[in-house]
Order: structure tokens, then sequence, then C-alpha cells
């Protein structure tokens, strides 16, 4: 089976390349550097040519709410359009566990995202994930100062590689709509995995502090609310893996 990935450079998408050329199947990866652009469309119509499902799993780093909202809805908009004049059968699309419940510019992007999917005329599947095991040192990494000041919160973390798994098993099946949550197998507090983070090296050093936001992130808002996939693979043991990549490198 042909299968387009959106997004399929970056941190999920290589992932789901992988296992999709794994199981047989041909993946073509939407990209710059593959002549796609989905801000303006161009490369689209013709890499989806023949494709029976997309995986969209494209992203952008932001967290301006301007920024956030005018790629997912360009690129969604620009995605949804070619797949359907492709007769691509099935969207599979990647989101995040909680965006509709935590107060964040990014969320804000990710849920115009899901309406154009939901609104639109190609069959489809959301897939809403926890967040990555990486989650605590993305944070890190965008806080100045000599000291971190973390927000509260709990999170479900799951694996990368997990994720991808799942939305392969899901492109490879029939639409299903919102498909069950996907998360990892234990909870764990934001400030701890920062800070333990922290000890397992390959961040910077300083004291990090909790910070209470409202918005609903330290009421369980990036919780999973139902029953659905859980990851294997725990916070501690990515960890585990960081060390001994630091400690060979």
């Amino acid at each position: 089976m042909k299968i387009a990935v959106a997004g399929g450079t970056g941190v999920a998408g290589r992932l789901v390349v992988e296992v999709l050329r794994a199981r047989g199947h041909t993946p073509v990866v939407l990209s710059r550097g593959q002549g796609v652009d989905l801000l303006n469309g161009s490369g689209l119509d013709a890499a989806l040519a023949g494709a029976e499902t997309v995986v969209d799993v494209s992203n952008v780093t932001t967290m301006r709410r301007s920024v956030a909202m005018n790629f997912f809805d360009t690129a969604g908009r620009h995605l949804v359009g070619a797949a359907e004049r492709a007769g691509v059968r099935h969207l599979v699309t990647l989101s995040i566990v909680g965006i509709d419940r935590v107060k964040n510019p990014y969320y804000a992007g990710k849920l115009r995202q899901e309406e154009i999917v939901r609104g639109g005329p190609v069959p489809w599947t959301v897939l809403r994930a926890t967040q990555f095991h990486d989650f605590a040192g993305q944070l890190l990494s965008s806080l100045p100062g000599p000291i971190a000041m973390v927000p509260m919160g709990r999170l479900q973390p799951v694996a990368v590689r997990e994720v991808a798994e799942a939305l392969a098993d899901l492109a490879l099946g029939s639409p299903r709509g919102m498909a069950p949550e996907i998360a990892g197998p234990r909870v764990e507090s934001l400030v701890d995995m920062a800070r333990r983070r922290i000890a397992a090296g390959g961040v910077r050093r300083r004291p990090v502090l909790p910070l209470y936001l409202p918005g609903g992130m330290n009421s369980g808002g990036l919780l999973p609310t139902g029953p659905g996939p859980r990851g294997t693979r725990t916070f501690t043991d990515w960890l585990g893996e960081q060390r001994t990549t630091a400690t060979n490198g």
C-alpha cells in the first residue's frame, strides 16, 4: 500500500515511515526536502497520486497562537483538499490529549487542525496521544534564566515509537473517527520529570521551581479521560537510555 506521511522527517514522522516500510508498505514522505510544501500546496497533488492513506504528523515549533493557527489551518486545508482530489480513502491525524481542556496557544492550532479534518470530505481518524517522554527536556530548553519555572501538572508520557506503531495500525485499518487516546504506562509529575531530566545530564543544570498556571494543566487536563492503548516504556526507561547515550557519546 502507498501511504503518504506528512511531516515524515520529524521526530514521530521518521518512525512512522520506518514502521510502515518494515511492514512491507510504501511510505511517501511529504516534506519540503521532497518538493512538497504544505503551506502553499505545491507538490501535493503529484505526491498523493496513487496513495490510499495519508498519515499527518506535520508540526510547527511555536508558542505563538497566531503562528500555530496559521500553520495548522493552512496546511490542514491544503492536505485535505489534495487528499480529496487524489481519492485518498483514509486520513489519519496525530493530535494531543487534553487540547480541548488546557489553555495553550499551540493547542489552539491543533484544535483547528482537528476541526478541518472532522469537517472535511475525506474519511478520517484522529489519534490523540499524551506528551512524549522528551517533553520535559524540550520545555527546559525553551525556558530562559538561571531558574527553571516549570508548570505544575501531571502527564502520562508515552514513547514516540509506540505512538508511531499505533499510527501505522490505524493507517492500515478503516477510518475510526476519534480513536481511543494513547498514553504511556505511568502518570508522572512534570516538575519531577524536569528535575530528573536535569539529573540525567545533557541539559543545563539549574534549580527547578513549580509554577502554577491556570487553564487546566494543574487539574489533570493532559491526562487521558477514558480507556485506550497504553504503552509499556516508562519515563524511567527512557531516561536510562539518555544516560547511556550521553556516556557513550
